[in-house]
């Protein structure tokens, strides 16, 4: 299978996410806000590889867009994190620019999609 970049770094976000999980539970003993950070930070890469295994161009506008707003909850969860003290600066500012990342380019994807779909 060709390398395609959507996919490797929402996977990397996702093991990011894993570990922030883990570090959240283990070290700050924070369980809600990290359960829900776990759940849409690794959805992001699961509808993106459902996006490319999609039957139709619908299939796909749909689960890449639905992995947008799954990116965009993502970075709610973490910015409140960071606002609560659960993340230093540092924590937050080096995964909150990967997440970004993700969100410009599920941006222009679905943009994309939408408008070769409609012509």
């Amino acid at each position: 299978m060709k390398d395609n970049a959507i996919e490797s770094k929402s996977k990397a976000f996702a093991i990011r996410i894993v570990r922030l999980y883990q570090f959240l539970s283990a070290e700050q003993q924070e369980y809600v806000l990290s359960k829900q950070i776990l759940r849409s930070g690794t959805s992001i890469g699961a509808n993106i590889r459902e996006g490319i295994q999609g039957f139709s161009k619908n299939d796909f506008i749909f689960k890449m867009s639905t992995a947008l707003k799954e990116c965009s909850e993502t970075l709610y969860w973490l910015e409140l994190l960071h606002e609560t003290g659960y993340l230093s600066t540092s924590q937050f500012s080096s995964i909150q620019c990967d997440a970004e990342e993700l969100l410009k380019l599920l941006t222009a994807i679905v943009k994309s999609a939408r408008r070769e779909h409609a012509t």
